[in-house]
């Protein structure tokens, strides 16, 4: 026993440098078919020749089987051992061509050209590769169950919240409803003691104008009535020719007689029932002032010289008038403006102004309106909280994975800047491309569908339905997910008008490692 480990080093060694004959470019899997004691029988079973025949540089099977090692039959193969790297296939007419192709030089060894062996070297480079890919592969793959992890108490959170609201939606649809009653009820008495307050308010308005009119109208008569007898005459209704009806400007018999109802005089009562109202719009009172005329364009003044001034005088004259206007200008906002007869007096316009409602009325206002604010409030509460259930029931519709693993995507958005643009990639939302020197964002696609083949369907995802190309079709972009133990856009391309590709890399994607001893080998 004590001897065991001495001898392993030295067996390993002798197993190595065993070497299973077969003809030059035969792989090791195909040796079998090629047995020196038997005729060689083409691979594609076209014919049997004699073994001697067997890469004698000269083809005699149809499928170049018989010379594996030459480049007599353009459809050969030549197998490369490549021994401490991986083993491949050329096409015999790479063989003896001046060019090393095998990393192990076999495929030169008749042409004179020196290759070297680069197989160890390439190996070893490849294994660190492989290595630092495994490596990522196991932290990704850390992470990724982390994630899922995640995941499966997010979804667990979510449902438990989502049947919370649900159930609370009841509720407060039910308080919605009483509020809602609550208020109708308190804005039927306030709307009726409104109306009311209004009501009094217009009869009283009322009351006043027609007393103003009345006013009026006996002072117009008390003013028409010259010689006092208590009789508005048609001689004295003509003293005011600004009740001209035919515009001639003079008040005739006639149009007088008719504008006292057809008679020659009217007393006090029929003048303010009847005659007042004809000619109220037109009547202007004597103590009165015939309107102002518009103010007319400023003449020139007659103190002022009329020479034209010596054209060397110019400049002065013009600073001195420049001068003058800039003093008339400040003086000018000291003049007040005319005052325009449909401005209303301040007095007016309180006087227009509807009186403050009493208790009573303020009362009712005030009750009714804290109903609406509480209706106001429940209803607003109430939309927040289907607009809650809504975005859950959304996100709860997802389908994140075999096991939640890219749930943690949802809500994120992730960019990839370069010379022209920005990408920017919303997973499970839309995929869009704004340019960098400034316009409008171009919708890439929005979120269609898991679009991986059927043995990994989460490979890839499919955002359709873009914006339009000209006279193309909408844009979509293919998004590809490769593992890696950040979430990150590595890539995006444009291989074909109006579809993308995009490459996301992500721990979601990151597949179990295998055990390295599991992997498949060839000759080494």
């Amino acid at each position: 026993m004590l001897l065991l480990p001495l001898l392993l080093p030295a067996l390993s060694a002798l197993a190595s440098a065993v070497e299973v004959k077969r003809p030059r470019g035969v792989s090791l899997t195909n040796h079998h078919f090629y047995e020196e004691s038997k005729p060689f029988t083409c691979l594609d079973g076209s014919s049997t020749i004699a073994f001697e025949w067997v890469n004698d540089d000269y083809c005699d099977c149809q499928d170049g089987s018989d010379e594996p090692g030459t480049s007599a039959c353009p459809n050969g193969r030549f197998h490369c051992t490549n021994a401490g790297y991986r083993p491949q296939y050329i096409p015999s007419s790479r063989v003896n061509d001046g060019v090393c192709d095998c990393c192990d030089a076999t495929d030169e060894y008749n042409s004179g050209f020196v290759c070297e062996n680069t197989c160890k070297e390439m190996g070893r480079k490849e294994r660190e590769a492989l290595a630092q890919m495994a490596e990522v592969a196991r932290e990704g793959f850390q992470l990724k169950q982390v994630l899922i992890e995640e995941a499966s108490k997010g979804r667990e959170d979510k449902q438990r919240t989502l049947a919370e609201l649900q159930e609370g939606r009841k509720s407060l649809e039910e308080q919605v409803e009483t509020l809602r009653s609550v208020k109708e009820a308190a804005e039927k008495p306030e709307k009726e003691a409104k109306e009311i307050h209004q009501k009094k308010w217009e009869e009283q308005k009322a009351a006043e104008k027609a007393a103003q009119e009345q006013a009026r109208a006996s002072d117009a008569f008390q003013e028409l009535d010259d010689d006092g007898d208590g009789l508005v005459s048609v001689a004295e209704l003509q003293t005011h020719v600004e009740l001209d009806v035919d515009g001639d400007g003079t008040l005739s018999e006639t149009e007088a007689q008719t504008l006292l109802g057809n008679a020659l005089q009217a007393d006090a009562s029929s003048f303010r029932d009847a005659v007042w109202a004809a000619i109220k719009e037109n009547y202007k009172p004597e103590g009165l002032p015939d309107a102002a005329p518009l103010p007319e364009a400023p003449e020139p003044q007659p103190d002022l010289p009329l020479e034209q001034p010596a054209p060397e005088d110019d400049y002065d004259e013009e600073e001195e008038e420049e001068g003058d206007d800039d003093e008339s200008n400040e003086e000018e906002p000291k003049v007040p403006p005319p005052k325009q007869p449909a401005d209303k007096t301040a007095e007016e316009d309180e006087a227009e102004k509807m009186p403050p409602y009493d208790e009573a009325t303020q009362a009712l206002i005030d009750a009714a309106q804290k109903a609406r604010e509480q209706f106001e409030e429940a209803e607003k509460s109430l939309k927040e909280m289907e607009d809650s259930i809504q975005s859950l029931e959304k996100e709860i519709s997802f389908d994140f994975g075999p096991q939640g693993e890219f749930a943690y995507l949802y809500s994120q958005c992730y960019e990839l800047s370069t010379t022209e643009y920005v990408y920017r990639l919303c997973p499970f939302n839309r995929v869009s491309q704004k340019p960098k020197n400034g316009g409008a964002e171009t919708n890439l696609g929005t979120w269609g569908s898991w679009a991986g083949p059927e043995e990994n369907k989460f490979s890839v995802m499919k955002y359709e339905h873009g914006t339009g190309c000209w006279q193309g079709p909408n844009r979509s972009t293919t998004v590809k997910l490769t593992c890696g133990k950040e979430t990150v856009v590595t890539s995006t391309t444009e291989p074909s008008r109006c579809e993308y590709l995009m490459e996301l890399v992500t721990p979601s994607a990151c597949q179990e490692p295998r055990d390295p001893g599991a992997a498949d080998h060839d000759e080494l």
